[in-house]
């Protein structure tokens, strides 16, 4: 077999690759010979099929799959041979096929990138400090008070704050359309939180005042942003009807409202120790999400990958998938396909050459997963849950989930590496600002693919 290697531009290689003649005649003929023993032709034996009948038959038909098998097995051969790591399968192109003669053919394709991995300093990182405080413990009570509250009806004006339940129909008020109803603007019995931002702006602020049984008309204009093409900037009108007015009442804090959050012994002291517990454990893991990211940044940033446009479309279609589910999977009939490969590109890339960078620091670095912090990272979660054993078990009874942990364990471990000899400041901040999402640059999930775990 003979091979020649093309660099033909960055990350693609041509493989020109020659079959000698007598390999494939060979395996065609021993392939012809093969059937004629089992062929069955009328007029003739079984067994007893002259070879020229089943070639003239059977002969096309061998050739194709005997050259698949020969040009993929050479592939293979010459990869290995040339110290090549394709990064996807080639495009394949036949030069020659002509029998009795070798066959030539080419293989295009992408192959891994060389990674060098550079000096950690360049990489900067601002840790958020801060500490739960008795004040912010009461604010999140109030929370979870608030997101327990009940309506009771009420016999007075509308107010900020309360839930009336009433009928609307909305209608164009200009133009051709002007008293048409438009898709989605009409509901019966609907319940409505004043204040809640649910609807369009100055929909909710123009029912605050009404009362049981009052109809109101709404003139209001629809956002020039507003996700309905054919309402943006539109002038509507809304008829509604209110049929009740409902004020919120907030639980107390007693002993029915500890046991919600699982608390049944200790009372308000126990309760406050609980939230507290949750909340630093939320303000650890947000700290940690925050330093990683800017670390995968910091990577990316200190650190030129060229990624190979095979795994590109892998991790765009993945993401094709994981938008799919959002809008019910394959119950909804939704096909991932149908959403623009543009849409994911710029992330796809992100996360490749991240995955491909992790992949090698953790190759060059010899990093192994740490089996406690594995242990100790199902426990912490295990912890939210009432029955944290049963969570522990199943962890480590259900070999995917638990490969799941194992690689966050091997990321963090990456980080604390790049941390060692990165250039990291603490910046004091609130509880409230740390665990508060950052900016959409510093949010774009970079996660590692496939090629890490290799």
């Amino acid at each position: 077999m003979q091979v020649s290697v093309e660099t033909t531009s960055g990350l693609e290689r041509r493989l020109t690759i020659t079959i000698p003649a007598d390999k494939i005649d060979g395996e065609i003929n021993k392939r012809l010979q093969d059937l004629s023993r089992r062929v069955r032709l009328d007029g003739f034996r079984p067994g007893k099929v002259p070879i020229k009948v089943v070639k003239r038959r059977y002969g096309l038909g061998a050739r194709q799959e005997v050259l698949g098998e020969q040009m993929q097995e050479a592939f293979i051969e010459a990869v290995t041979q040339e110290n090549l790591n394709p990064a996807g399968a080639p495009r394949v192109e036949p030069k020659s096929d002509e029998e009795g003669k070798d066959f030539e053919f080419v293989a295009i394709f992408e192959v891994y990138p060389e990674i060098v991995v550079g000096d950690f300093a360049g990489v900067e990182v601002e840790r958020p400090v801060a500490e739960v405080s008795d004040t912010d413990i009461d604010e999140m009570i109030e929370t979870l008070r608030t997101q327990s509250k009940t309506f009771e009806s009420v016999e007075r004006a509308a107010e900020l704050g309360d839930q009336i339940v009433f009928d609307y129909r909305g209608t164009y008020a200009s133009g051709e359309q002007a008293g048409e109803e438009f898709e989605g603007g009409k509901a019966e019995n609907s319940t409505l939180e004043l204040g809640s931002g649910q609807m369009i702006p100055g929909f909710e602020d123009g029912l605050v005042g009404v009362s049981v049984n009052e109809e109101k008309t709404l003139e209001l204009t629809f956002p020039e942003d507003y996700h309905a093409e054919e309402l943006k900037g539109q002038a509507v009108e809304f008829a509604c009807k209110v049929h009740q007015v409902q004020a919120a009442t907030l639980p107390e804090l007693n002993d029915e409202f500890f046991e919600r959050f699982g608390v049944t012994e200790g009372g308000e002291e126990a309760f406050r120790a609980e939230v507290r517990k949750n909340m630093e454990r939320e303000l650890r893991q947000a700290i940690k999400s925050k330093v990683k990211n800017q670390v995968m940044d910091g990577l990316l940033t200190t650190h030129e990958i060229e990624v190979p446009s095979p795994l590109v479309a892998q991790e765009i279609d993945r993401m094709r998938e994981q938008a799919a589910q959002r809008f019910g999977g394959a119950q909804s009939g939704f096909d991932p396909k149908q959403l623009p490969a543009e849409l994911f590109e710029k992330d796809a890339r992100k996360r490749v050459a991240l995955g491909l960078l992790i992949g090698e620091i953790v190759k060059q670095r010899e990093i192994k997963v740490d089996d406690d912090r594995v242990r100790t990272m199902i426990e912490e979660m295990a912890s939210a849950y009432q029955t944290p054993q049963q969570v522990i078990d199943w962890y480590y009874s259900n070999e995917e989930q638990l490969s799941e942990v194992k690689y966050v364990v091997l990321e963090e471990q990456v980080v604390d590496t790049v941390l060692e000899a990165a250039r990291v400041s603490d910046s004091q901040c609130s509880y409230q600002d740390a665990i508060k999402p950052a900016a959409p640059a510093e949010t774009e999930e970079a996660e590692a693919s496939e090629e890490v775990q290799a």
